[in-house]
């Protein structure tokens, strides 16, 4: 085969693979409309006391609470991205660079604990965050988790104690499965 057939077809095959997963994508976000949009990011002064410090940590995904393959495409939510985390008296704020900031407020927690992975993310032991939380009152009874891989794991078991002080659970020493 001459070499301009080559790399014609291989230039058609990943062209066609990259419509694939523009395809998928859009797909995917269609799916999870049901999803209302997270609340905005509130001005520094309503967020409260602040429970943390800033932490470094990789935005892994959102996914439908208890199914860590069912990722949630639509409002910016599948999209990993590097992140910084903190924990203030009216909840969680998730600023990421490259997609939209994140806000768990307090009364939506329902949950604090660590996995092994979720979509887009496998890693040893426990070592995502996960939060589990509602975007509102009337939506899917099982909520959203999301996955948070911070820096160093001290600052992992920080962010579990400070999340789960704000729902109202202690956390076990060394971390936890889940508390609610």
């Amino acid at each position: 085969m001459p070499p301009w057939l080559s790399v014609t077809v291989l230039v058609v095959l990943g062209a066609a693979l990259l419509v694939g997963m523009g395809r998928g994508w859009r797909r995917l976000s269609r799916g999870a409309s049901p999803v209302p949009a997270p609340p905005a990011v509130p001005a520094e002064e309503a967020l409260g006391d602040a429970r943390t410090e800033p932490l470094d940590a990789t935005y892994v995904s959102t996914t439908r609470a208890g199914d860590w393959l069912d990722r949630v495409g639509a409002h910016g939510l599948g999209v990993r991205s590097a992140a910084t985390v903190q924990v203030f008296d009216q909840g969680v704020v998730v600023r990421r660079r490259g997609a939209p900031d994140v806000f768990v407020p307090r009364a939506a927690l329902r949950a604090a604990g660590t996995s092994g992975g979720m979509a887009g993310k496998v890693v040893g032991g426990e070592g995502l965050v996960v939060l589990t939380w509602a975007p509102s009152p009337d939506d899917d009874p099982r909520g959203l988790d999301t996955g948070l891989r911070l820096r160093h794991r001290q600052e992992a078991d920080a962010l579990l104690a400070a999340t789960q002080t704000l729902i109202g659970t202690t956390p076990a020493a060394g971390g936890s499965k889940e508390s609610s």
